[in-house]
């Protein structure tokens, strides 16, 4: 939440990968902190600030490893079988090296050209 707008990530009831990434990004143990907004704490009493600004970049990419499995691509309810983060002081650099963890290293343009990006979230 900043300001007046809200920004949301992902819409999961369980979170399972949304939670630990975003932990790890912010260092915080959003999971702990959640359980104790459950049982009364405020965020304030936490210690928490009110805004987060991050002096970096994460990027989360899927991992698809199907094309080493023996039996072909595997179907619409498992199609990325892990994710990596990409972490640095630019976009770009956060994008290129979370594709090279996953194992799709990005094309990136061998002369100069023009990138426009609509929307770009900072973590």
């Amino acid at each position: 939440v900043q300001g007046d707008t809200i920004y949301v990530l992902e819409l999961n009831p369980r979170a399972s990968r949304s939670v630990p990434f975003l932990s790890k990004a912010l260092g915080l143990d959003l999971v702990k902190i959640a359980v104790r907004c459950v049982m009364g704490e405020t965020l304030k009493t936490q210690g928490l600030p009110k805004t987060l600004h991050p002096k970096h970049y994460f990027v989360k990419q899927a991992v698809f490893s199907s094309a080493k499995l023996p039996t072909g691509p595997l179907g619409p309810e498992m199609k990325s079988t892990g994710e990596v983060m990409g972490i640095a002081a630019n976009f770009a650099d956060a994008y290129a090296k979370a594709q090279t963890a996953a194992g799709t290293p990005p094309k990136l343009p061998q002369k100069t050209t023009v990138l426009s990006l609509q929307e770009v979230y900072h973590a």
